[in-house]
């Protein structure tokens, strides 16, 4: 039996049928690597948040475990973006008036980013987020948002909320809150809330707070404000 030797008309002949298969390789690597770049493009981000306390008089304030995943919007329209925010406020209340039931509540935009509490009959602590477009979410844009009485978006129980901003414009947004009808520990926790943030085509912010109103003769307000953090 003799081994065939191929010609070299033979080898020359095989050499686009190679080549071929190697560009169609080198075709598929760089689709593939494409693909990967597009992806990384679109991937969340983690953002970690410190925690934080304020005391004020009857009430101590706290916030632990907040962290954001900021993601592009479901609706890829490129002035778009959603944050996923997780954290919990507590309040450590000493001082406050018995209730054995508040009255009817007002609804939220009363100013200050809280229900106002004076206006049914209890105390409350009250979470939320405040979001600016192309504003830095400093302690100056949140006196200007809360005193021009921009008004609190509630998200009610869907765990998700909308919200439509312009430039220079800045909102609030209530994650939840509690009733405080007698001294003790009240908390308002959230996991993965969404803020979908639409129409903001410049940069955005946003910046936890966290209010406990107390009432009766001795009326205070504790606020107890996050680090800000860009959402895109």
């Amino acid at each position: 039996m003799t081994n065939h030797v191929p010609s070299a008309a033979e080898s020359a002949s095989a050499r686009p049928h190679r080549l071929r298969n190697l560009t169609g390789l080198g075709c598929a690597a760089i689709t593939v690597i494409g693909l990967l770049s597009a992806g990384a493009a679109q991937a969340d981000t983690f953002v970690p948040l410190p925690d934080g306390r304020e005391t004020g008089p009857g009430v101590t304030l706290t916030r632990v475990g907040e962290h954001a995943t900021v993601s592009p919007s479901m609706a890829a329209n490129g002035v778009g973006r959603v944050a996923w925010v997780t954290g919990t406020v507590a309040a450590e209340v000493t001082d406050a008036p018995r209730v054995e039931r508040p009255g009817p509540y007002s609804s939220p935009g009363n100013g200050n980013g809280t229900n106002n509490s004076s206006t049914h009959g209890a105390s409350q602590v009250n979470a939320g987020y405040i979001i600016g477009c192309q504003v830095s979410v400093g302690d100056k844009a949140i006196t200007a948002g809360m005193s021009a009485n921009v008004g609190t978006t509630s998200a009610g129980v869907s765990g998700s909320v909308g919200v439509q901003l312009g430039p220079g414009e800045v909102k609030l947004v209530q994650v939840g809150f509690k009733d405080i009808l007698e001294p003790g520990r009240y908390a308002v926790g959230y996991r993965d809330f969404g803020i979908d943030l639409q129409g903001c085509g410049g940069y955005a912010q946003a910046r936890s707070y966290a209010v406990v109103e107390i009432i009766g003769n001795n009326y205070s307000k504790t606020v107890l404000y996050g680090a800000p953090f860009s959402i895109g």
